[in-house]
């Protein structure tokens, strides 16, 4: 045997906890949540006057919303797609106003003399 210290590692005071050294554990409640992938989260919750259990709970698994009802579980979020500037602004202005706009910007510049 190398080194001969049967405690090494160990700290004054470590060692196993229980009931007597911690106190009593409050009283739990404990929620299944599903997620639309199946899952099911089990959290527990301290049973106290006013408890308010959350309706959704984000699923550890996923990440996607979880609630209490396994037979209609929330939706996943719907992530739209990332748009270009030139997106937003078709979205706001149509083809002709489009042109209209450039003719100004045009003529801007013509009367200018930066472009002919």
């Amino acid at each position: 045997m190398a080194g001969g210290n049967a405690i090494r590692g160990s700290r004054v005071g470590a060692g196993p906890m229980g009931e007597t050294e911690r106190g009593e554990s409050a009283p739990r409640v404990v929620v299944a949540y599903y997620c639309a992938n199946g899952h099911v989260t089990r959290p527990s919750f301290a049973e106290e006057p006013g408890l308010i259990i959350p309706e959704v709970w984000d699923c550890p698994r996923c990440g996607f919303p979880a609630g209490q009802d396994q037979d209609d579980p929330p939706s996943p979020p719907r992530v739209e797609p990332y748009k270009t500037h030139l997106a937003y602004v078709k979205e706001r202005r149509s083809d002709a106003e489009g042109e209209v706009i450039l003719d100004e910007a045009l003529g801007a510049l013509r009367k200018r003399g930066l472009i002919q």
